[in-house]
């Protein structure tokens, strides 16, 4: 069943009783190209919550993919239920069947829940799924280029704030080490940064006291937020930027890899108002949809880490056009990507 909304072009629900899948794609615009995005395997408590989950996602991935410089739209997909307990290859072949019958217009990738190994099952019934391990001839692990260019993003507005482009003596605290996470605390590391971090999962938390000693462990997000660190980055899930948490911010900068990390319209107004730097999350967290979308033109990671590090250049760029306009980054971003999507989606309407 597809059904629209205001802003989408396709909302498409899919339920195969026998598989127990249960998943919804959102297609945002395509203006620029068939619709990328990654797919999320979560528990959410509704499917009220699950579609407000996708509309959210697929729209962010049209704004991320526009502003990387790709000839992709927007998209996303959920699907509805516990990795650990529901995901099998009965319901990831019959979800690479639902990705099919959408006919190109929306390519798959990995997300929160999923992995390379799952888009290899995807890819037994689609042509349409990128994300692939390097032994089925995809790009591997997307996380290794979303921690890169996120760090791109931070390096460049530390050197809007701070006037250098390097992390080396600041606090960075991470939210998350996850797939994401654990990459851009060794590129933090490297850089001479000391990190502060916290997870929820005891396996991370184990891994970073084995791997990196150095990192110091907090016990909760709230504690993470408060406590005196120069960067923010949030790297799991959406939401973490609020009307509670904003205010106990002792950062200066946020940059992270998590998606929709304003709670809602009008937070980007309250960093404004607090002097806190908001590197858009769609502009920094785009290395791993670049990535996979080289992966759709025959993967090399040398050209793909290389479009990744461009990252650096697109946020300083966002950085200086919301100073010089008096308008929040987040909003100089969407502007910069709605002009794209405007400009170079007309040109579909030029007969050839």
């Amino acid at each position: 069943m597809s059904v629209f909304t205001n802003s989408h072009e396709q909302v498409v629900f899919c339920h195969d009783r026998q598989s127990g899948l249960r998943a919804i794609i959102a297609v945002y615009s395509t203006a620029l190209g068939p619709a990328l995005g990654g797919t999320r395997f979560y528990p959410y408590a509704s499917e009220d919550e699950a579609l407000h989950d996708v509309l959210e996602l697929s729209r962010g991935m049209a704004y991320k993919n526009a502003l990387a410089g790709l000839d992709l739209g927007g998209g996303k997909a959920v699907i509805w239920g516990d990795p650990d307990r529901d995901k099998s290859e009965p319901l990831l072949r019959a979800y690479g069947r639902f990705v099919q019958s959408l006919g190109g217009r929306y390519y798959t990738a990995c997300d929160v829940g999923t992995y390379v190994q799952d888009m290899d099952i995807v890819a037994k019934e689609t042509r349409f799924v990128t994300g692939r391990s390097e032994s089925h001839g995809g790009a591997g692990d997307s996380s290794v280029l979303t921690a890169y260019g996120v760090f791109q993003g931070m390096r460049a507005a530390a050197e809007h704030r701070w006037g250098t482009p390097t992390l080396a003596g600041r606090r960075v605290g991470i939210a998350g080490l996850g797939k994401v996470g654990k990459h851009l605390s060794k590129h933090l590391l490297d850089d001479g940064a000391a990190v502060v971090a916290t997870d929820v999962s005891p396996r991370a938390r184990e891994w970073a006291r084995s791997t990196y000693p150095q990192i110091e462990l907090v016990d909760s997000n709230d504690e993470l937020i408060a406590a005196p660190i120069d960067v923010y980055a949030p790297c799991a899930l959406g939401g973490a930027l609020n009307d509670d948490t904003v205010p106990l911010l002792q950062a200066r900068i946020i940059a992270g890899a998590a998606n929709n990390q304003l709670a809602h319209p009008g937070i980007e107004k309250l960093l404004a108002e607090r002097d806190v730097l908001y590197a858009p999350d769609y502009v920094v967290n785009s290395g791993g949809v670049i990535q996979v979308a080289d992966e759709i033109e025959g993967f090399n990671f040398a050209r793909a880490k290389e479009r990744a590090g461009r990252i650096y250049d697109t946020t300083k760029q966002i950085l200086d056009l919301a100073a010089a306009d008096g308008v929040p980054p987040a909003l100089a971003a969407d502007r910069l990507a709605e002009r794209r999507m405007a400009e170079v989606g007309r040109l579909r309407t030029i007969l050839v």
